[in-house]
């Protein structure tokens, strides 16, 4: 039952993506975050104080309140617990999302060019400044934003859960439940850090605690994503050997110890050079160079990173499963 009720969570993703009309969890918790930090930080003047403490009261309570909620509705019915489930696994995954947004970049850029629009776009799913971002850049920003959110938004969320799952045999909760629990977990972590992982004189402190703990749980699923990219492209008939070869040579070229496996792999695959400089809040920022130039990136590039990062997503959730299966066999005979 735990496969069914997670696979409709994927399905239920894949069809619908983040529903606007409704208070989407990470929005709340968004929310929840931006008021802990006023707080906190009137309550301590040592900033890195403020932010440990702004850390764990925003984690209890998250994933405190949906733990509560789980386990008062399993009260009432074991079934009505693994729907409310399966809806927290739906909420917190951005497949169709993550689809959806870098389409609507190509769509501005083929087949016919529309540069303000694809600038207005990417600069809803990048952090960096758009305004002055020709073609080409355009390009880039989006397929380093689809490679790196793959481990955000889909990967990493699909491995906490299922790790979350393999306790049901030690806890008095189901399988599904745990994995709710699970990618909660992560996605409370995952949003602490893009709001104060920020690597400034207002957030270096005040953050330092939430990128930290992001990087320790992106470690894994990162560099497992990169290796699933490298299997996707050769599914896809794409570069898989310059896949390897760029993953495993530039996939430390980043400030963050995560964010370039997955963007490595893609540039190789796809026989891009990622990375070089862009700019952020008007300053111009240097980044390492990731993958070689063989092709010239454009609107083509956008859709083929689509199609990568999807199948590599299904290899790591099928090799996820066969892990879990493996520790249950494993488990089963101890």
């Amino acid at each position: 039952m735990f496969e069914l009720f997670f696979l409709t969570a994927i399905l239920l993703d894949l069809s619908f993506g983040d529903p606007r009309w409704f208070p989407h969890p990470v929005r709340v918790i968004g929310a929840w975050a931006s008021m802990c930090e006023k707080i906190s930080r009137r309550l301590f003047k040592n900033t890195l104080y403020a932010g440990t403490a702004a850390f764990l009261v925003i984690f209890a309570t998250s994933v405190g309140s949906v733990s509560v909620v789980l386990i008062t509705v399993g009260q009432f019915s074991a079934l009505l617990q693994s729907i409310v489930a399966t809806v927290v696994l739906y909420f917190f995954l951005a497949v169709k999302d993550l689809l959806h947004h870098s389409k609507e970049v190509y769509a501005c850029l083929y087949p016919r060019e529309n540069i303000e629009e694809a600038r207005e776009a990417v600069g809803r799913i990048v952090g960096r400044d758009t305004a002055g971002l020709e073609s080409q850049g355009i390009c880039r920003a989006c397929v380093e934003t689809v490679a790196e959110n793959m481990v955000d938004g889909i990967t990493a969320p699909i491995f906490w859960a299922g790790v979350a799952a393999l306790f049901s045999g030690p806890l008095p909760l189901s399988p599904i439940t745990l994995a709710a629990i699970g990618i909660t977990a992560y996605k409370t972590i995952n949003t602490m850090d893009s709001m104060f992982g920020y690597k400034n004189d207002e957030y270096i402190d005040f953050g330092r605690v939430s990128a930290q703990i992001d990087d320790i749980v992106n470690f894994i699923p990162a560099r497992l994503s990169g290796l699933c990219i490298v299997a996707a492209a050769q599914l896809l008939r794409k570069d898989w050997r310059n896949s390897l070869k760029i993953f495993l040579r530039d996939r430390l070229n980043h400030s963050s110890p995560n964010a370039a496996h997955s963007e490595a792999a893609l540039a190789g695959a796809l026989g891009l050079r990622l990375g070089g400089a862009s700019s952020y809040f008007g300053e111009t920022v240097e980044k390492p160079l990731i993958g070689d130039e063989k092709a010239v990136i454009g609107p083509r590039h956008i859709l083929d990173s689509n199609r990568i990062i999807l199948f590599a997503s299904l290899i790591f959730a099928i090799f996820l499963w066969c892990c879990m299966k493996f520790y249950a066999w494993i488990f089963s005979i101890l």
